[in-house]
């Protein structure tokens, strides 16, 4: 093994009370939206592409009307975040710190151009990873970006690290074993390894 690609949300840290007080604050001003959304919303649609959020989130809106919200919902959500931040997962400063002296590190994750940054932005953690990627830049599946990043950066024996059933299919489409964050937001039906808890990597690639 030579690098670690991870997902972010549910695998790194938790955003959602962020990403909900952003959202929510937008959505008060939709003349076709008449709901505030709660915490449950946004952990049923982690890890999937903004088009699906908007179908699941605000299925009374037309479409031109969802693209356009999740576009303006998430534009609000990186400025949020990058003042704000949201909860990192045990020691995670600790393990990435840990893990990038033996291994390059990544991410990949299913958000909009700048939603990472954001995260660097404010936790400071970005001189930890060597690259990252999302739809958000190069309009592809999250499997087809795990291997933009293996090719990238000509990675011979990656892991991907993931929290959702989309995290799974998307590691066996690039070919990288899988290892589940069973903290995280979702469930999966198989993986190569487990975690418990994301310090848990130190376990079994820290040594």
């Amino acid at each position: 093994m030579d690098s670690i690609i991870f997902d972010l949300d549910g695998t790194i840290w938790d955003p959602i009370d962020t990403v909900l007080e952003a959202w929510n604050s937008r959505i008060r001003e939709s003349d076709q939206i008449q709901k505030e959304l709660t915490r449950t919303d946004l952990e049923g649609i982690m890890g999937l592409q903004m088009d699906e959020v908007g179908r699941i989130l605000f299925p009374e809106a037309d479409e031109d009307h969802q693209r356009r919200l999740i576009q303006e919902c998430g534009d609000m959500e990186k400025d949020f975040l990058r003042d704000k931040g949201g909860l990192l997962f045990h020691n995670a400063e600790r393990v990435v710190n840990q893990l990038s002296k033996k291994y390059k590190l990544f991410i990949v994750s299913n958000c909009q151009d700048g939603y990472i940054e954001s995260f660097y932005a404010y936790h400071k953690l970005g001189n930890y990873f060597s690259d990252f990627e999302n739809p958000g830049r190069t309009g592809l599946s999250k499997g087809e970006n795990i291997q933009l990043i293996i090719d990238r950066n000509n990675l011979s024996h990656p892991v991907y690290v993931g929290d959702t059933e989309g995290d799974y299919k998307a590691s066996r489409y690039a070919g990288v074993p899988f290892v589940y964050a069973a903290y995280g937001f979702g469930q999966v039906p198989q993986y190569d390894e487990v975690i418990d808890r994301f310090d848990d990597l130190l376990t079994l690639y820290g040594k």
